[in-house]
């Protein structure tokens, strides 16, 4: 059993009550009715084609409102729009005699204006973005609502409202410039803000239902602050404006609609995937999630029980990322137990429908993607105790050869200069003096072996001057004929320059003991922020990494490093040895 689960500790609101969305539904055709009754109770211009267009402004409005709060209840936009769509219905309420409803409705006029705005900035969380946009939305309420009233308070308009105070008509008709003017440099900073926000999505996101809702919501504004400016001058197309600008108010939120049905549709196309998964049992599932989910910047992680931890495809170690960070974060589980997690573009967010679908189909390849992942993360780790390994082995070599060079070889130095003392002092017997000489060639041997021990258990002319010069210093105690290439060659991390230096050393070794070589090339460079030590003879050959220790050993050491060991031993055509180590 599979269970797609939102990352705890989100809240998600509950869906509205069917009851409660059935009631604005009718309020909204009642509200639209009475309008109809205002308009042929009122002597009005035009009043069949001003009733249509409110009832295109409002009833899209309210209706698209609704269904966006029932398909997305976490975001707040659905109830903006039922709230702008039922203010608008209110402001119509200036058409009638009554005082305190036409009071009500000269309030409310240029309200509308406010909550428009308001409406398409906050598209398409339902909440404001940053702070620009909020104090652009303040002002526009503050004058919408504050100037207005100081305009009827003047009073302005016509007397059928009931807060006059001063009868003072051309303050009032300034006062009301003042606000259409603000008004509309608001609407239209709220277009710049749009397309600004709109320029600086990345690309993909940038889909077309998303930008005809733009397009719309813009244009919209520009209509309005086209009325507002056509208002304070008096200009004599004001009415045919004011019709233009509520029929293109009214495909605002039809063009919001169609993308709800753009996702309606992608959900839709999670048959596809199944297909898909279908056809390929083990599929690259990101690149499937991505196309689904239209998000190229999706990551798919697994969570590890036996390493209580999240790792990613390739089994190296994740994280999920934290709340209000821009991702957002969906959890899969099977038999109650999370098995892996969706990361994605926090604005899909908006479309908990179309996540939930494709993880719930993506859920039959996860246990399969899971083990992989957790093979993978063996291997990291079986990588990493192996290089733990051979740093340690590494330090151990450097100490001993460091023990041997500061005790038993410095006390072999001091046996064998006083052992030539007493030489010396052993002129009267001459069998002495022989055994000793005898005595301090024998020490001397043993310090040339202990010499060589050293040097093989860590070669410390690595540490101090690098690999060239130790290969340079290896390559003159060989017996055979080597030709050098390092010209170039940089100073490179110790642990490189020392794994290098072992596989031309055990090369030039079996080259000597067991090829019989008599010519060998040695070649160390740096190509491609990799570190390439190749040495080739012209031996019997037949060398086989698998039979031997040497081999074998560099092998797992230049592995180790990430690296790889190569070896082309053909009997009787000679042995090449490549080793390529990372380096960069």
């Amino acid at each position: 059993m599979t269970a797609v689960l939102p990352r705890l500790p989100e809240q998600h609101r509950a869906p509205p009550k069917p009851a409660l969305l059935w009631t604005l539904g009718v309020a909204a055709v009642a509200s639209c009715a009475m309008t109809v009754v205002l308009a042929l109770s009122e002597d009005l211009y035009q009043p069949a084609l001003r009733v249509l267009l409110v009832i295109w402004t409002t009833l899209p409005f309210i209706f698209a409102g609704i269904v966006a709060w029932r398909r997305r209840p976490d975001s707040a936009f659905g109830p903006l729009l039922i709230l702008a769509g039922f203010v608008h219905q209110l402001s119509i309420l200036q058409w009638t005699s009554q005082p305190l409803l036409n009071t009500v409705g000269q309030l409310c006029d240029l309200l509308v204006v406010a909550i428009w705005l308001h409406v398409f900035l906050a598209y398409p969380t339902g909440r404001l973005a940053g702070r620009t946009e909020r104090a652009i939305v303040i002002t526009a309420y503050v004058a919408a609502v504050g100037l207005q009233i100081v305009v009827l308070m003047l009073g302005g308009f016509d007397d059928r409202h009931l807060l006059t105070v001063a009868e003072q008509p051309a303050a009032a008709e300034a006062v009301q410039n003042v606000e259409l003017l603000l008004l509309s440099a608001l609407v239209l900073t709220g277009v710049v803000l749009l397309w600004r926000r709109w320029r600086l999505l990345p690309r993909w996101q940038r889909r077309r239902p998303a930008q005809i809702v733009i397009n719309c919501f813009s244009l919209t504004l520009v209509m309005l602050a086209a009325l507002l400016i056509a208002g304070a001058f008096q200009l004599p197309a004001f009415e045919i404006i004011r019709l233009a600008t509520f029929a293109v108010a009214g495909l605002a939120p039809l063009a919001f609609l169609a993308g709800l049905l753009d996702a309606r549709l992608a959900k839709a196309g999670v048959g596809e995937l199944l297909v898909q998964l279908q056809a390929n049992p083990v599929p690259d599932l990101r690149e499937l999630l991505a196309g689904a989910l239209r998000d190229p910047t999706l990551s798919l992680i697994y969570w590890l029980p036996k390493y209580g931890s999240w790792v990613d495809q390739d089994g190296n170690p994740a994280t999920l990322p934290e709340p209000g960070g821009g991702r957002g974060v969906t959890l899969i589980k099977q038999n109650g137990e999370q098995v892996a997690a969706l990361v994605y573009d926090a604005t899909l967010g908006e479309e908990p429908e179309l996540v939930e679908a494709v993880s719930a189909a993506a859920a039959i390849a996860l246990e399969n993607g899971r083990l992989e992942a957790e093979l993978r993360a063996r291997l990291q780790e079986l990588h990493g105790s192996r290089t733990r390994v051979v740093e340690a082995q590494q330090n151990e070599r450097r100490r001993l050869e460091r023990d041997l060079h500061d005790g038993a070889q410095q006390r072999l130095v001091a046996l064998a200069l006083e052992l030539g003392v007493l030489a010396e002092q052993a002129d009267g017997d001459p069998a002495s003096k022989t055994r000793l000489k005898r005595a301090r060639g024998e020490v001397a041997q043993s310090l040339d072996e202990l010499r060589d021990v050293a040097r093989g258990l860590h070669p410390a002319v690595v540490s101090g001057h690098g690999l060239a010069i130790a290969l340079e210093s290896l390559i003159a105690v060989t017996p055979l004929e080597v030709e050098l290439k390092v010209d170039g060659l940089p100073r490179l991390p110790e642990h490189l320059e020392v794994a290098a230096y072992y596989v031309v050393s055990e090369s030039l070794t079996n080259a000597t003991k067991h090829a019989q070589a008599s010519q060998v090339t040695v070649d160390v460079r740096v190509a491609d922020k990799t570190l390439i030590a190749e040495v080739v003879d012209d031996g019997s050959g037949g060398a086989d990494s698998e039979r031997g220790t040497g081999l074998r050993g560099l092998a797992d050491r230049v592995e180790a490093l990430n690296g790889r060991l190569q070896i082309w031993s053909v009997a009787g055509h000679g042995t090449r040895v490549r080793a390529e180590i990372p380096c960069g």
